[in-house]
């Protein structure tokens, strides 16, 4: 009896289940606060990721009447962008191999080349630069919209498929023959009193219209026309529109294909390219419709100069020209541009939205041959002195016309801006892409060379290795 009451378990107080009971309750509440945490971190997490990929890319980096510009679209932009100004970059620095040096090639192409690589390197270098360049003309773009759809201005379905299909050179009627054949026109001799001003081994020889060749430009440098430069290949492009060879249906369609895989590799969707073609539609109607009065003349000078990098030489010079010193022999003796020195300083006829705006401004306030800027004119270039030979009203060529319309069209968007409500917020800005850059590219590129040689490979060990029937 006493051995069967010692195996029995000892009866259990009131105080032990109790506890117990607390105990458990205890790890009950340890594991549901250890789950509710876990669970918090995990939405935290997938709402952070959420954020940054969805929730702010739909978040708008401006707004135009109210209609909102995305940050999934101006990332998108900005990457294309970025894109497009490293193949340049490279395409440029395959120039400088090519001709040996910078100024070689700089002086076959007729522009600073070193120039040129700095300004892309610098908007490489600052995102936010690029952003604002952007998101400008996202603006204009979204303007235009909205003014054409104000004017009742809408591309059909079939503008829009004949747009895209002659963007890719893809022509499934023939391609299409120019009906358009620019017209020659004749230049007006010069006064007699502007020939007084041009010794007799400059004077023009025929009265035709000097060809934009012979146009002065900007930079104060020889235009060149020897032989076409080679075309070069810069690695990856972000040229989402390519030029072709007629191709068939089939590879049209591939080409497109091609063309939204790319695309969406930058953050676009895959109807971005539409979009792209109809805004290019778009313009052109408004363009149609908005500048009917531009005038296909203009009033353009014959100037010379003389080029010096400092003030007071300048001023000497000027003083030599009021003693009756002859402008061409000074201009050929002291000028840094070497171009036009050789002719006397002679620049040539041009018109507005050719020189530099402090150069052009100074030109066009001379009224008669053989006027000269009594100060010394400065720009970016140096100090110029300015002698008039000419001034007229003259027809444009093809390329200058263009470039009217193209001012003008500028100048009615400032003017029709004022019109718009728009808002921009600056957010953007810590969401401007630094990629791609040149690691990126250079990575990318090493990728597809690797993959084409293994794929040379293997396409040599498949005709190595099979047996002979």
């Amino acid at each position: 009896m006493s051995n069967e009451s010692g195996n029995k378990p000892a009866p259990m107080h009131k105080k032990h289940i109790a506890r117990l009971q607390r105990e458990k309750q205890q790890t009950r509440i340890i594991l549901y606060t250890f789950f509710g945490i876990l669970g918090a971190v995990i939405v935290l997490l997938v709402y952070g990721w959420l954020d940054v990929n969805y929730f702010q890319l739909q978040r708008p980096v401006a707004t135009v009447n109210e209609t909102e510009i995305s940050l999934q679209e101006f990332e998108a932009r900005v990457r294309l962008e970025r894109q497009n100004l490293i193949n340049q970059y490279l395409q440029y620095q395959q120039y400088v191999q090519i001709f040996g040096s910078v100024e070689t090639a700089s002086q076959f192409l007729g522009y600073n080349l070193e120039t040129t690589l700095q300004s892309i390197d610098f908007q490489l270098s600052s995102p936010e630069t690029v952003g604002e360049s952007i998101l400008e003309q996202m603006i204009k773009e979204e303007i235009i919209r909205q003014e054409a759809a104000k004017r009742g201005i809408t591309v059909s379905e079939e503008e829009l498929q004949e747009a895209i299909q002659s963007g890719f050179n893809y022509f499934p009627n023939g391609t299409p023959t120019p009906t358009i054949t620019p017209t020659p026109f004749v230049t007006p001799e010069l006064p007699a009193e502007a020939l007084a001003f041009l010794t007799p081994t400059l004077r023009p020889t025929s009265t035709s219209q000097p060809t934009e060749s012979e146009t002065a430009t900007p930079t104060f440098t020889p235009t060149l026309t020897s032989t076409p430069l080679p075309t070069f290949t810069a690695g990856p492009t972000g040229t989402p529109f390519p030029t072709s060879t007629p191709y068939t249906e089939e590879g049209f369609q591939k080409t497109i294909a091609d063309l939204n895989n790319n695309l969406m590799k930058f953050g676009f969707s895959d109807s971005y390219y539409i979009r792209f073609f109809e805004n290019q539609l778009l313009e052109k109607k408004l363009r149609e419709q908005t500048l009917t009065d531009v005038p296909n003349t203009e009033t353009r000078v014959r100037a010379r100069h003389i080029l010096v990098a400092d003030e007071q030489t300048a001023r000497d010079l000027i003083k030599r020209l009021q003693n009756g010193e002859d402008f061409a022999e000074l201009a050929a003796a002291f000028s840094t541009d070497t171009a036009s020195a050789s002719q006397g300083g002679d620049l040539g006829w041009f018109g507005k939205n050719v020189m530099v705006p402090e150069f052009e401004t100074a030109a066009f306030a001379l009224e008669k041959p053989g006027d000269i800027t009594l100060e010394p004119v400065q720009s970016s270039f140096g100090y110029h002195i300015i002698q008039l030979i000419a001034k007229q009203e003259q027809p444009m060529s093809a390329s200058q016309y263009q470039l009217a319309l193209d001012v003008a069209f500028e100048q009615w968007l400032t003017a029709v801006r004022e019109e718009y409500v728009i808002e921009t917020f600056d957010f953007w800005r810590g969401r401007v892409p630094t990629e791609p850059n040149f690691i990126t590219v250079a990575t990318e590129q090493a990728s597809i060379e690797q993959t084409a040689q293994a794929e040379q490979i293997a396409t040599f060990q498949s005709v190595t290795l099979t047996p002979i029937p």
